[in-house]
């Protein structure tokens, strides 16, 4: 009996090993530059987090809405809860499983399935009832390793389910300050305008006078009215934007429109420009929650492919079963009614004509697929804060022309109006100079706004915020 079991043994490993070892799939680490193309001088930036504008209750308020009711966020919670399940049911699977059941079991015999009658003085009952209760047990010894591969995989899916909420959060942050900053900008360009009509309407107003002292033409102050009127034009756009922008925090926040309004009156923007952080392309592979979800994915495959590789190995379980029989339910809890059982088994494929190896191939292929899905992740975001990093320097080199232009055009203007009080310029210049000034103020006000913008997609690209990620990989 030991010898066939020997050789039952024998055969299955070594059908196992003649498929040789799953195959190798290189995953080398991205190759990244030294340093950022156009990041500043080291020494110079602020922290990250100042990139957003904390300063600003708007800002606090509608973020502490979004985390506590978003249901992007929700559901991306969520979907960790159920990666956390589903790497207990792996843990699970390699644990015994204990059972119970309890029958009551019936049967009618046939006497003459005997063939012939039966010797005088032998006879039994032909209808039985038998009452059973059992306890069992059964445990995968796991000696190839298989379960507890397939229990590192469902733990990075956890890694992974937790960074990618990480990077739904950073974006819902990103987009709300966004927003924040757009409103605030609105806030300013409106504040401009509202300047330019004053400055028209006193325009207008001085025509006027000239007009009916006979010294000026009426030409001048339709001219003037009309400057006002276009101001205000540009004034009542500004609603459709700022509705626009209404309906767009209503869905980050999960708040109602006057909810997202009160929250926009709290307080003004703070006009601060911190200095961008500076950060190392290398930086982004632990910062970065969608390389980090990648990479955690990579490590899912990996261990699905390991998991896979060990199918070809055989398996040994142990059983147990141990409970009470009767045909009585007098005699259930008597000595001779316990009954029992224990066996060893070993199970595995002999000749499945490549079936595992057809999984095995197709978990290899999805290693190389999450390695390349990595490698994107990773040049995306080297992309991403590259151009975040041009953005930056490329809005503060406006932000600085804008305030020198205004600053010129301003001065312009008042020499203008100096000039006419004078008789030395005409009313046609002052008119042109002043709606010049006034269209300056307005550019540099979307300047500031731009710059502040170009700081929350560098935040986003620089990884946002860090927050602990479950390290479950390596248990």
């Amino acid at each position: 009996m030991m010898r066939t079991i020997t050789l039952a043994a024998s055969a299955l490993a070594l059908s196992a090993c003649a498929g040789g070892p799953p195959p190798e799939v290189a995953t080398p680490t991205p190759v990244l530059p030294q340093q950022f193309y156009h990041a500043p001088d080291a020494g110079t930036g602020a922290e990250l987090a100042a990139l957003l504008p904390t300063s600003d209750p708007a800002y606090d308020t509608l973020a502490a809405q979004a985390l506590a009711g978003s249901p992007t966020l929700g559901e991306a919670v969520a979907r960790i809860e159920q990666a956390r399940a589903g790497a207990a049911r792996a843990g699970a699977e390699r644990l015994p499983a204990i059972g119970a059941n309890a029958s009551v079991t019936g049967t009618r015999t046939n006497p003459a399935q005997f063939g012939t009658s039966l010797p005088p003085g032998i006879a039994f009952d032909t209808e039985r009832v038998a009452y059973a209760a059992n306890l069992t047990a059964r445990w995968d010894l796991d000696v190839f390793g298989r379960l507890r591969a397939q229990e590192r995989a469902a733990l990075a899916r956890v890694d992974a389910a937790d960074a990618s909420a990480l990077a739904v959060r950073n974006a819902l942050l990103a987009e709300i300050a966004a927003s924040v900053i757009d409103w605030r900008t609105l806030e300013a360009r409106q504040a401009e305008i509202e300047d330019d009509i004053a400055a028209a309407e006193e325009l207008a107003r001085l025509a006027g006078v000239r007009e009916r002292a006979g010294i000026a033409p009426g030409f001048d102050r339709v001219r003037a009215e009309s400057a006002a009127n276009a101001s205000r034009s540009r004034l009542a756009a500004l609603d459709s934007e700022r509705a626009r922008l209404t309906g767009r925090l209503v869905t980050l926040t999960a708040q109602g429109g006057m909810q997202v309004r009160a929250a926009m009156a709290l307080g003004a923007a703070d006009t601060e420009l911190p200095a961008p952080p500076v950060a190392l392309p290398s930086s982004l592979l632990v910062n970065r929650p969608d390389i980090l979800a990648a990479s955690a994915t990579l490590a899912a495959a990996d261990a699905e492919l390991a998991a896979t590789a060990r199918r070809r190995f055989p398996t040994f379980d142990l059983s147990a079963a141990l409970g009470l029989l009767a045909f009585s339910p007098g005699d259930l809890f008597d000595e001779d009614s316990i009954v029992g059982s224990i066996a060893a088994t070993i199970a595995g494929p002999l000749l499945d004509f490549g079936r595992i190896e057809a999984e095995i191939d197709g978990a290899a292929a999805g290693k190389r697929a999450a390695f390349e899905a990595y490698r994107g992740a990773v040049y995306t975001a080297l992309g991403d804060a590259e151009a975040a990093y041009g953005l930056v320097a490329a809005a503060d080199r406006e932000l600085a022309a804008a305030g020198a232009e205004a600053e010129s055009l301003q001065r312009a203007a008042r020499l203008a109006e100096t000039r006419q009080e004078a008789g030395l310029a005409d009313f046609l210049t002052v008119l042109e100079a002043r709606r010049a000034a006034d269209a300056s103020g307005e550019r540099a006000a979307a300047a500031v706004g731009r710059a502040k913008r170009a700081r929350v997609l560098l935040w986003q690209a620089l990884g946002g915020d860090p927050q602990p990620i479950t390290r479950s990989i390596s248990q």
